[in-house]
Formats: C-alpha cells, sequence, structure tokens
C-alpha cells in the first residue's frame, strides 16, 4: 500500500464551535485515512470564521445600533459558554490532524501553499454566497499548483440560487476545480443550470458507521428526554417540545448557545461534539432545525423532527435529504396539538443511504486513481 499513498490535505471550516462542521471535517479525514494515506486539514481560520456578524444578516450589520446590541449580547454569552469551547478546543487537538502552518487569509495560502497530492475542499456550506466563506477563492481551492489534484467533497451551497453579482466570479473558481461534488441535489442543480459538471455524494458524516462514533462518546444521560437543538430559538419548535414531554412524560434536555431555552428541563451550554453525538444517540427523539443534528438522528437511528429554518433560510440541504428518504412527513412547519412521535422504518432509510454511501465511495475513489496515475 505503501508505494500508492497519497498525500492529501482537505480544507473545510474545521474550527468554528459549530458540532456539524467538526464532526464532518473529522468523518471525511478518518475515511481517508482509513484507505491508507497521509491526509491533514488545512489550518485556516480567516477573520470572519473567529468573530464576524454574518449572523445577523448583510441588512442589518451595518447599522452600529444593531453592531452594538449584538457585541453586547453575544460576548458575555460566549464567555459563559468557556468549558464548551474548551471542549471543543480538546476535540480539534486530539481528533483533528491539522498542518502545523496556520493560515488566516488567501494571500498567506497563495504565498506559501501546503503540498499534496490531493486537494478535498469541503464538506459543509463553504460555497454559501450569504457567507464570507462562499466568496473566499480559498475555499475553491485557488492557492494550490497545476500538477496537484483539485476536488470538492460534499461542498454546499446552502442556497438555490447564486446572486447575480457572484455569479461570474464563483463559476470561474468552479471551472479550475478537477473534480466537483456537492451535498444536495439542489446545489448539483444550481451547478447544471451554469453548465458545470458535478455529482451529488453524502455529508462526510454518513462515510462513518454509527459503531466508529459511538466510540466517541461519553457517559450516557439518566433520564428519558426529548433532545432539543435549536439554532433560532424557534416557537413551533418549542411548542411541540411541551406537547410532546407532557404527552410522553419525557424530559427535555437542550443544548444552549446563543438563545436561552428556559423551558427545557436541563439547559447544557458546555456540550462538546462528544457530549453532541451522546445527546442525540440516546434520546427518545430529536427536534432540530440543524442539518447534521438530523443526520446523527439518521446514523443512529433515532426519530426526529425537523422544523425550517426562518432566520436564514438554509433550508435547501435538509429538504433534499428527506426527500430522497421519503421522510417528509417529519418536517413540522405549524403546531398541532395531534402532533406525535413518528417511528421511522430505519430498515427502508438504511438502504437508500447505503446506496447514496457506495456511490460516494466510488466518487472519492477515482480522485484517488486519477491522483495516483499521475504521482
Amino acid at each position: 500500500m505503501e508505494e500508492n499513498k497519497l498525500k492529501i490535505k482537505t480544507l473545510t471550516c474545521h474550527d468554528i464551535y459549530n458540532f456539524g462542521a467538526s464532526l464532518q471535517a473529522y468523518a471525511l479525514i478518518t475515511h481517508l485515512k482509513k484507505l491508507g494515506h497521509d491526509v491533514e486539514i488545512i489550518d485556516y481560520k480567516p477573520d470572519f470564521l473567529t468573530f464576524d456578524l454574518w449572523a445577523i444578516g448583510d441588512k442589518w450589520k451595518k447599522n452600529p445600533f444593531v453592531k452594538f446590541a449584538y457585541f453586547a449580547y453575544v460576548v458575555p454569552k460566549r464567555l459563559l459558554m468557556h468549558g464548551r469551547r474548551k471542549k471543543f478546543d480538546s476535540f480539534t487537538k486530539k481528533q483533528l490532524i491539522l498542518t502545523n502552518k496556520k493560515y488566516i487569509n488567501f494571500d498567506e495560502l497563495k504565498e506559501n501553499p501546503p503540498q499534496a497530492d490531493i486537494f478535498f475542499a469541503g464538506s459543509d456550506q463553504i460555497w454559501n454566497p450569504l457567507l464570507p466563506n462562499g466568496k473566499d477563492p480559498s475555499f475553491f481551492l485557488d492557492f494550490t499548483k497545476k500538477s496537484a489534484i483539485r476536488a470538492s467533497y460534499a461542498a454546499s451551497f446552502s442556497v438555490t440560487e447564486i446572486p447575480d453579482n457572484l455569479v461570474d466570479q464563483m463559476l470561474a473558481m468552479l471551472n479550475r476545480l478537477d473534480f466537483i461534488s456537492v451535498r444536495e441535489e439542489s446545489g448539483n442543480q444550481l451547478l447544471q443550470q451554469h453548465g458545470v459538471q458535478g455529482e451529488v455524494v453524502v455529508d462526510p458524516v454518513f462515510l462513518l458507521p454509527a459503531a466508529d462514533w459511538a466510540k466517541l462518546t461519553v457517559k450516557k444521560p439518566k433520564d428519558d428526554y426529548i433532545f432539543v437543538y435549536d439554532q433560532e430559538n424557534n416557537k413551533i419548535l418549542k411548542e411541540t417540545a411541551l406537547h410532546l414531554a407532557k404527552k410522553y412524560n419525557l424530559k427535555i434536555y437542550a443544548i444552549e448557545a446563543l438563545y436561552p431555552l428556559r423551558y427545557a428541563d436541563k439547559r447544557i451550554n458546555d456540550a462538546g461534539p462528544k457530549e453532541f453525538l451522546t445527546l442525540i444517540q440516546n434520546c427518545t427523539v430529536c427536534l432540530t432545525n440543524s442539518f447534521h443534528c438530523i443526520s446523527f438522528s439518521l446514523i443512529f437511528n433515532k426519530n426526529f423532527l425537523f422544523f425550517k429554518r426562518t432566520h436564514m433560510k438554509v433550508n435547501s440541504r435538509m429538504d433534499d435529504l428527506l426527500a430522497y428518504l421519503d421522510l417528509q412527513s417529519h418536517a413540522v412547519s405549524a403546531f398541532k396539538e395531534h402532533v406525535d412521535i413518528i417511528n421511522i422504518d430505519y430498515e427502508k432509510v438504511d438502504k437508500k443511504i447505503d446506496v447514496k454511501r457506495k456511490s460516494s465511495f466510488q466518487f472519492i475513489d477515482r480522485v484517488l486513481e486519477h491522483a495516483q496515475k499521475n504521482v
């Protein structure tokens, strides 16, 4: 195997104190390592991934009063979540294999690029044009030498249209990639609209079996509980959680970040990636508006309900996943008194996921085989 060993670098949003970002970064390098290759994540952390106002949207972040209110709320909140950040830092240090050099902007990458036979950009929302990373040429691997293979793995636009003022720039960068794969069918349709060839693959977290993820979990909670992971303080999600908790005599466990989820019986503000996995693996039902929370519910064969995002409407990835799995009935758009925990036929669901997983393995294998011919 040694003569076929490739040097591979991945580039993604790996260190932003976000569960999905950390876990998808871990999954891709772990799968590539299992194939026998030398793999590292490029330690790229530009300013906009450390502390930016993208969360409140372009419309508001130029307003000085809104900016002041945002910082006045967020800064103390983040200080209170020191325990959470510490666990993320530990996960990054122990589980993610990073390059020795840290880069903070595209110019640094361009001037002193990391060396590899293959570069993989992705996964997650690296091409979301509503976010700064969707405009950053780094996430299109524009810094690499022409001799290297440039590929995307499960990159996500998270929107169904590219803003007119960004189309030319994004197309130029996309067309310089050797292999393109995206995470959602809507993303592939977007590529096709602009004459770019790509294919749909699964998010990296699906590349690893549930048993691999279970190895990362920690002590199981004692209660029977509903797990709430709500990224925007959704009123319908809250009403549904309270209704189901009363109906089934369940506790409500919630990971608390920016929003105070006071209705929960247990509010957890120091969860790291391992605790996130544990809370999903052991819950009775998961209520969320997070793509990766849904993904791990599927991996661990848990019941879940999905609540569409309303602040930043980045629902295409969740909609596509549920449509492919025929699980649209698990999307809740309004609170109803008769809402229930709907059991999922995981025998059917697992078979459909496995089809996509195998084609995703094949995509990665094609990229690796192409690189091996050119080494």
